[in-house]
């Protein structure tokens, strides 16, 4: 019997938008935080956060998000600026600040958590992100999520990412939750589908916002607001 679901977070819950005007305004402050002279903020957008987001994915592979605050340092030290920890620190929290404000919540994802809770199921996100975990808490709490969930759990936070097995006994143990009680939710194949059902979890692929196609064999729901009728159905 199900009694908690665990979620992914991006392309599951949410989508985002590039937000390239709003970087440029946030970059355009962070000049006055650099020492002269200062590039302009197209430059270090161009030179130092679109090279750190094109390399994100394999930092995240490779370490398992871990130490993201290095791999910005990195990034900065390549383009020729090595700024001290504490602007390196007010630079990352202004930059993923303004991608919080480039979420896009899934269409139905607040009622369908709603639905959801008041059927008295335990809720929470556990995904893979290599940011700050205090940054990625507050980018679900200004979507209005997080209230709608007992809780978060970011790779970040974990020191692995899925499909690694530590992953899943990790966040289950952060909830108090058994395996077989659980149903995960997420968008890839490996990560939110083999990967749960190899810690003994149920699975559901979300396929609203999958980047991919999905096997038709698997199980599946084309969107969230779908998901407390696929529950119903599994008695």
């Amino acid at each position: 019997m199900i009694r908690a679901i665990l979620f992914d977070y991006g392309l599951t819950l949410v989508s985002f938008s590039y937000p390239r005007p709003q970087l440029l305004a946030a970059m355009e402050r962070v000049r006055g935080w650099l020492p002269p002279p200062a590039p302009s903020a197209n430059w270090i957008l161009e030179q130092v956060l679109v090279p750190l987001e094109e390399g994100l994915a394999e930092f995240d592979r490779a370490t398992g998000g871990s130490d993201y605050f290095a791999y910005y340092r990195a990034g900065w030290r390549r383009a020729g600026l090595d700024l001290d920890s504490d602007t390196l620190w007010r630079i990352i929290d202004l930059e993923q600040d303004v991608w919080a404000s480039a979420v896009i919540p899934a269409p139905g994802v607040h009622s369908a958590l709603r639905t959801l809770r008041a059927r008295g199921l335990g809720l929470a996100v556990a995904s893979n992100a290599p940011f700050p975990g205090p940054m990625l808490h507050r980018q679900l709490r200004r979507q209005g999520l997080l209230e709608l969930v007992d809780g978060a759990v970011f790779s970040s936070e974990l020191g692995c990412r899925k499909p690694d097995p530590r992953f899943y006994r990790a966040a289950l143990e952060r909830f108090g939750w058994a395996p077989q009680d659980v149903i995960y939710v997420g968008d890839r194949l490996e990560e939110d589908y083999l990967g749960p059902l190899r810690a003994g979890m149920a699975a559901v692929i979300c396929r609203a916002l999958a980047a991919g196609p999905i096997a038709a064999q698997i199980p599946s729901i084309a969107a969230l607001e779908q998901l407390p009728e696929y529950l119903g159905g599994l008695g």
